[in-house]
């Protein structure tokens, strides 16, 4: 269990639970809602952070979007305690277009991007090394979801029309996988895929774009899950560590 010099008082942690309630995201709290079992605390200081839930030991944060807020914060807490971060990626999306006064909805469609476990990769590029760490662990949760939009005059507003996004809804979890170190990560590399390979040779085989295989050869290699093993012309040649290499090497 947590010892009890890493706690705040009552009184501070209630005043910090009062706060992060009040400026908590629709997204972020329906997860945190889904997520927490019997027992859980939630909103707990620790070490000066305030985690999300706190299962025994176990402190567990959640984060809807943009890794590189809480990378110093992720960091400093798996030196000395157990870590696991839980990333929501949305599988389907519905874009919600609110009418000018914000009340009622003007539109309802479904986007055509699609993500997948892969997706997290996204993200991982801001905190590649943390899963080498003995004591943190990833959940990616596949999700449904509704992005609800609303218009607004500002200049942040401009590359969608006017349009930006108000809150993010939690329609269905749809799947949860667990990540405790960089081999599990390695995984979602298809066994069909013969070392060495490629960005493209990646892309192709787990069925997504190039942009996205060179951010998980990335993460990837800053686990040190795979390493580089020499060229294909411009093109860097990678093996799972530790592998035999089935291709010849140019």
């Amino acid at each position: 269990m947590i010892g009890m010099s890493t706690l705040m008082s009552d009184e501070v942690e209630n005043a910090w639970h009062a706060i992060s309630t009040l400026n908590e995201k629709a997204l972020h709290a329906a997860v945190k809602n889904w997520y927490a079992e019997p027992g859980d605390r939630l909103e707990v200081l620790v070490d000066g952070f305030l985690i999300d839930i706190v299962r025994g030991d176990l402190l567990i944060e959640i984060q809807t979007r943009n890794l590189s807020a809480i990378k110093r914060k992720l960091g400093l807490l798996a030196k000395t305690h157990r870590v696991r971060l839980v990333v929501p990626v949305a599988q389907d999306k519905w874009i919600v277009r609110l009418t000018d006064d914000g009340t009622s909805r003007l539109s309802r469609r479904k986007s055509p991007k699609h993500g997948c476990i892969e997706s997290i990769f996204e993200e991982l590029v801001s905190v590649p090394a943390l899963l080498s760490r003995p004591d943190f662990s990833l959940d990616v949760l596949l999700i449904k979801e509704e992005e609800v939009r609303r218009r607004d005059g500002s200049h942040r507003a401009w590359r969608r029309g006017g349009w930006v996004t108000q809150e993010r809804r939690l329609l269905e979890v749809v799947e949860r996988r667990t990540f405790e170190s960089p081999g599990d990560l390695a995984a979602l590399i298809p066994a069909s895929l013969v070392d060495p390979f490629d960005t493209a040779h990646l892309a192709e085989s787990i069925g997504q774009p190039r942009w996205l295989a060179q951010k998980m050869a990335y993460c990837l290699r800053e686990m040190g899950a795979i390493t580089p093993v020499g060229k294909n012309g411009n093109a860097v040649l990678y093996g799972r560590a530790g592998a035999t290499t089935g291709r010849s090497v140019s």
